[in-house]
């Protein structure tokens, strides 16, 4: 029988039909088809509620990050992840900073830019000066959409008009910049842009294109640094002036090509991202946003990305290390506010403020990519990976609880970290000596 796609009213369905329209369709299992199931504590109707045609969960392994000290306040960092090892680096990188007082960090107000098009501009220029004269104004109507933000001191706070070519022809595109406060701002902003479109294309002489927030929030920063003594950087092989030399070479080939660049930066976002879907945010949007950025600065400078760190010597001869990256993250609204994983981490992490969370990404980032540089720079990255990795195959290839030790063991001492190998020796193992 031919299946179709095409199912009216999927939507409609509760998630145990949902789950058996699935279920015939792929000829699931009943042990397959437990995988959709919700973990205990999890409420079926809340995550009904917060996409369309739920079926179940994804879960992702959840770890805790220890060691890290910031500002001088001791935290526990909630990070969710599937890649092995990235846990384990960030609390070694995070042990190693605290010997030298930890992470100081920083961050701008928590200010996101709302984005108003506007086409068909005859007199682009002037058309700027118009619509800056009527700032004040245009600013109140903003503010009159959202009295709550604006009570507790967030709200519509400034605007900016750029000229902007493009292939369809010149555009002129307003920014406004709200203060967010404490939620990630997307629906507050786009309100806002939509309330002032009609109006800005009037002074402008034109029409109405996009009204939406933009996810390169260059207002709203979060900043880094720490040091990490050279002393505590030696290995069997290489002192610690050596080590401390080894990842400044490594820094300067990210600084120096995009394509090393793309991966460095990738390292950073494993921390930081890992956090984020923790505490329920939108990771998408942040991973956009920090890569556009590195983009972003990059080209100020007329090259074609930059490494979101930066690491120096100081003049003892440690390594000292900087961030610095856009965090448009929220503590209301969202999934933050309804799951209940996210509302039990953000719990435990202990924030108090978006503010703050921010300051947290920008510090465990830091520590991610000072974890990935040291292990690449001194022992190659296989090596940090090998056992953990040796331990997701042995429970791929079949290993009970009871033999994964010993696969891993073997994996490991023939350095042939691979499938068919952990296959092969679970094989081995079952059928005996002989």
């Amino acid at each position: 029988m031919t299946r179709s796609s095409e199912v009216p009213g999927f939507y409609r369905r509760s998630i145990a039909e949902r789950r058996e329209f699935v279920r015939a369709w792929a000829d699931l299992s009943e042990s397959e088809l437990r995988a959709y199931e919700f973990p205990p504590g999890l409420d079926a109707a809340a995550v009904d509620r917060m996409i369309e045609n739920v079926i179940g969960v994804m879960p992702l392994p959840l770890g805790v990050a220890t060691n890290f000290r910031i500002n001088g306040r001791d935290y526990l960092v909630p990070m969710a992840i599937e890649e092995p090892s990235v846990v384990a680096a960030a609390s070694n990188s995070a042990k190693v900073a605290r010997a030298a007082g930890g992470f100081a960090t920083q961050s701008s107000p928590p200010v996101m830019i709302g984005q108003v098009q506007i086409l068909g501009v005859a007199d682009p220029a002037a058309a700027r000066l118009r619509i800056l004269d009527r700032r004040e104004a245009l600013l109140a109507a903003a503010n009159a959409n959202d009295p709550v933000l604006v009570k507790f001191g967030g709200g519509a706070k400034d605007l900016e008009v750029r000229q902007v070519p493009s292939a369809r022809g010149p555009m002129l595109v307003v920014h406004l910049l709200v203060d967010a406060r404490d939620a990630g701002g997307m629906n507050a902003v786009n309100t806002m842009c939509e309330a002032l479109a009609p109006d800005l294309a009037k002074l402008a002489g034109g029409r109405v294109g996009l009204r939406i927030i933009s996810n390169l929030a260059v207002h709203r920063l979060a900043r880094a640094h720490a040091t990490f003594p050279a002393e505590l950087l030696k290995t069997e092989t290489a002192s610690g002036p050596e080590v401390v030399e080894a990842i400044l070479d490594a820094y300067a080939f990210a600084a120096a090509d995009p394509f090393r660049c793309a991966t460095h930066n990738k390292g950073i976002m494993n921390g930081v991202s890992s956090v984020v879907v923790a505490t329920g945010n939108d990771f998408r949007a942040i991973e956009s946003g920090a890569h556009a950025f590195a983009a972003w600065q990059a080209a100020a400078d007329g090259a074609v990305l930059r490494p979101l760190t930066t690491y120096e010597k100081d003049r003892a001869g440690n390594l000292v290390g900087s961030i610095e990256l856009p965090v448009a993250v929220g503590l209301i609204g969202g999934a933050t506010a309804v799951h209940p994983t996210a509302k039990t981490n953000v719990k435990l992490l202990g924030v108090k403020s978006a503010s703050e969370l921010g300051e947290v990404l920008a510090a465990v980032g830091l520590a991610q990519n000072f974890g990935a540089l040291r292990a690449l720079a001194t022992e190659g990255i296989q090596r940090g990976h090998m056992q953990l990795h040796a331990r997701n195959l042995a429970t791929s290839a079949g290993a009970t609880p009871d033999e994964v030790d010993r696969v891993v063991a073997r994996l490991v001492a023939e350095r042939q970290v691979r499938f068919d190998r952990a296959k092969a020796i679970v094989d081995e193992l079952r059928r005996g000596p002989g």
